[in-house]
Protein backbone atom coordinates (compact mmCIF):
# COMPACT_ATOMS: atom_id res chain seq x y z
CA UNK A 1 0.00 0.00 0.00
CA UNK A 2 1.48 3.18 -0.98
CA UNK A 3 1.49 6.13 1.37
CA UNK A 4 1.94 9.85 1.61
CA UNK A 5 5.19 11.63 0.93
CA UNK A 6 6.57 14.75 2.24
CA UNK A 7 7.82 17.12 -0.30
CA UNK A 8 11.55 17.22 0.92
CA UNK A 9 11.65 13.84 -0.52
CA UNK A 10 10.38 15.43 -3.82
CA UNK A 11 13.15 17.97 -3.69
CA UNK A 12 15.44 15.77 -2.40
CA UNK A 13 15.27 13.60 -5.61
CA UNK A 14 15.24 16.80 -8.11
CA UNK A 15 18.26 17.55 -6.13
CA UNK A 16 19.82 13.97 -7.51
CA UNK A 17 18.75 13.90 -10.48
CA UNK A 18 19.56 18.16 -10.99
CA UNK A 19 16.55 18.62 -12.65
CA UNK A 20 12.36 19.51 -11.56
CA UNK A 21 9.97 17.06 -11.96
CA UNK A 22 6.47 17.63 -13.97
CA UNK A 23 3.87 18.96 -11.99
CA UNK A 24 1.25 16.40 -12.46
CA UNK A 25 3.64 13.71 -11.19
CA UNK A 26 5.03 15.72 -8.38
CA UNK A 27 1.27 15.88 -6.92
CA UNK A 28 0.49 12.00 -7.63
CA UNK A 29 3.70 11.39 -5.65
CA UNK A 30 3.09 13.45 -2.79
CA UNK A 31 -0.52 11.93 -2.74
CA UNK A 32 0.77 7.91 -3.20
CA UNK A 33 4.03 7.17 -2.96
CA UNK A 34 4.05 4.67 -5.48
CA UNK A 35 1.04 2.01 -6.42
CA UNK A 36 0.17 1.50 -10.15
CA UNK A 37 -1.04 2.61 -13.13
CA UNK A 38 -2.95 1.38 -16.56
CA UNK A 39 -1.00 2.16 -20.02
CA UNK A 40 -3.24 0.36 -22.81
CA UNK A 41 -5.09 -1.41 -20.29
CA UNK A 42 -1.54 -3.52 -18.65
CA UNK A 43 -0.83 -2.38 -14.83
CA UNK A 44 2.46 -0.84 -14.17
CA UNK A 45 3.76 -0.23 -11.17
CA UNK A 46 5.30 3.25 -10.17
CA UNK A 47 8.51 3.17 -8.56
CA UNK A 48 8.46 5.69 -5.35
CA UNK A 49 10.23 8.13 -4.67
CA UNK A 50 13.41 7.73 -1.46
CA UNK A 51 11.78 8.01 1.52
CA UNK A 52 13.60 7.94 5.06
CA UNK A 53 11.23 9.40 7.10
CA UNK A 54 11.29 5.79 9.12
CA UNK A 55 11.78 2.42 8.78
CA UNK A 56 8.92 1.41 7.36
CA UNK A 57 8.70 3.78 4.84
CA UNK A 58 12.80 3.06 4.10
CA UNK A 59 11.74 -0.45 3.16
CA UNK A 60 9.15 0.35 1.45
CA UNK A 61 10.73 2.43 -1.40
CA UNK A 62 13.83 0.51 -1.93
CA UNK A 63 12.85 0.83 -5.52
CA UNK A 64 13.28 4.27 -5.62
CA UNK A 65 13.54 6.26 -9.26
CA UNK A 66 16.86 7.14 -8.79
CA UNK A 67 18.06 3.49 -7.71
CA UNK A 68 15.63 1.99 -10.88
CA UNK A 69 16.86 4.79 -13.42
CA UNK A 70 20.42 4.00 -12.38
CA UNK A 71 19.70 0.15 -12.82
CA UNK A 72 18.26 0.74 -16.28
CA UNK A 73 21.27 2.83 -17.47
CA UNK A 74 22.94 -0.19 -17.58
CA UNK A 75 20.70 -1.52 -20.26
CA UNK A 76 22.34 -0.82 -23.89
CA UNK A 77 20.52 2.20 -25.31
CA UNK A 78 18.98 3.30 -22.60
CA UNK A 79 18.10 6.90 -22.84
CA UNK A 80 20.79 9.23 -21.09
CA UNK A 81 18.43 12.06 -20.28
CA UNK A 82 15.52 9.74 -19.21
CA UNK A 83 14.28 8.81 -15.43
CA UNK A 84 12.33 5.49 -14.74
CA UNK A 85 9.07 5.63 -13.21
CA UNK A 86 7.36 2.45 -13.36
CA UNK A 87 7.59 -0.79 -14.79
CA UNK A 88 5.47 -3.15 -16.36
CA UNK A 89 7.97 -6.02 -14.33
CA UNK A 90 8.81 -7.54 -18.16
CA UNK A 91 12.23 -5.28 -17.91
CA UNK A 92 10.10 -2.40 -19.98
CA UNK A 93 9.87 1.30 -18.33
CA UNK A 94 7.71 4.16 -18.14
CA UNK A 95 10.40 7.33 -18.47
CA UNK A 96 10.24 11.15 -18.14
CA UNK A 97 12.47 12.67 -20.26
CA UNK A 98 15.26 15.60 -19.33
CA UNK A 99 14.72 18.85 -21.05
CA UNK A 100 17.01 21.06 -20.00
CA UNK A 101 17.02 22.47 -15.93
CA UNK A 102 13.40 19.97 -15.59
CA UNK A 103 11.43 16.76 -16.75
CA UNK A 104 8.87 17.29 -19.31
CA UNK A 105 5.59 16.23 -18.81
CA UNK A 106 5.11 13.78 -21.19
CA UNK A 107 5.43 10.28 -20.46
CA UNK A 108 7.09 7.42 -22.79
CA UNK A 109 6.98 3.29 -22.80
CA UNK A 110 10.89 2.54 -23.71
CA UNK A 111 10.76 -1.20 -24.41
CA UNK A 112 14.12 -3.20 -23.34
CA UNK A 113 13.72 -5.19 -25.99
CA UNK A 114 13.85 -2.88 -28.97
CA UNK A 115 14.95 0.68 -27.38
CA UNK A 116 12.23 2.04 -28.55
CA UNK A 117 10.49 5.05 -27.17
CA UNK A 118 6.58 5.67 -27.47
CA UNK A 119 4.78 8.70 -25.66
CA UNK A 120 1.81 7.18 -23.82
CA UNK A 121 0.49 10.25 -22.33
CA UNK A 122 0.89 13.99 -22.88
CA UNK A 123 0.98 14.61 -18.89
CA UNK A 124 0.94 12.41 -15.99
CA UNK A 125 -2.40 13.16 -14.88
CA UNK A 126 -3.85 11.30 -17.98
CA UNK A 127 -2.63 8.07 -16.45
CA UNK A 128 -5.25 5.82 -14.79
CA UNK A 129 -4.08 5.08 -11.04
CA UNK A 130 -5.31 1.21 -10.56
Amino acid sequence: MPFDLAGSFVLAAESELCARLPSAYRSAMLRTNGGEVLVDGDAWLRYPIADTSDRKRLSRTANHILMETQACQEWPRFPANAVAIASNSAGDQLLLLRQGSEFGAAVYLWSHQTSSLAKVANDFAELEAV
